[in-house]
């Protein structure tokens, strides 16, 4: 019981606060839109952002990282390991890998990515291919595609247990935003397919607000007296 305050409190916070670097590097470098720009630009733009950049993208690692053990606290109580474990757990590993692929995908921009810049200003050819694999492997493929597909199914286990809970708006909200996420992660396969992804998009913006809302409303009915 009283861990819940401090369970409600972190999930209002995350609400706010995995938002806060985001908000930045769109301000600053025009994610995400950016990351469909040529390699070239991409590299130019960021080698310009210099350090308060990379420590954007660095706290933005940090958010995901935290996710891990903030995941399991959110999915695991005494009640639901009598009452569902399977989904408990399920979503607790769920979101800790999540936290963990995404952590991956971000670090490229903090360890990598600033040598690469650096090479492609000193002029040479070699930082754009490898600029693009780093970002198609690293970014799309584990971040964004496999790392969103479990932040899916986290929200989409989580929603669950409360909707066994008969917390039925929140549960509904939960299982929104993991639809629209879920179907958000078709971008990178379109992208990789040839195809038009810019509908995707969309449905990943309106999923992650709908993640922030949900998130927030839990925190606050942890919040409440039972």
């Amino acid at each position: 019981m009283r861990a819940r305050p401090v369970l409600g409190a972190s999930a209002i916070l995350f609400a706010i606060g995995f938002n806060v670097p985001y908000a930045v590097l769109a301000v600053t470098f025009d994610y995400p839109g950016i990351l469909r720009e040529p390699a070239g630009h991409v590299l130019e733009r960021f080698a310009a952002g210099g350090a308060p950049l990379v420590l954007t993208w660095y706290a933005f690692m940090w958010a995901a990282l935290l996710f891990v053990p903030f995941a399991a606290a959110l999915a695991i109580n005494r009640e639901r390991m009598t009452s569902a474990p399977g989904l408990a757990i399920g979503a607790a590993l769920a979101g800790g890998l999540s936290g963990a692929l995404q952590a991956i995908g971000l670090a490229r921009w903090v360890f990598v990515i600033p040598a690469q810049a650096a090479a492609h200003a000193a002029g040479d050819p070699s930082a754009i291919p490898v600029f693009e694999t780093l970002n198609a492997y690293g970014g799309v493929a584990i971040g964004e595609h496999l790392g969103q597909l479990l932040l899916a199914l986290f929200a989409g286990l989580v929603a669950c247990l409360q909707w066994t809970e008969h917390r039925r708006a929140l549960a509904l909200t939960g299982l929104i935003s993991a639809a629209a996420i879920a179907v958000g992660t078709g971008e990178g396969l379109a992208l990789a397919l040839g195809g038009d992804a810019e509908a995707f998009s969309l449905f990943t913006i309106s999923g992650f607000l709908a993640l922030s809302a949900w998130l927030a409303a839990t925190g606050a009915a942890c919040l409440r007296p039972r």
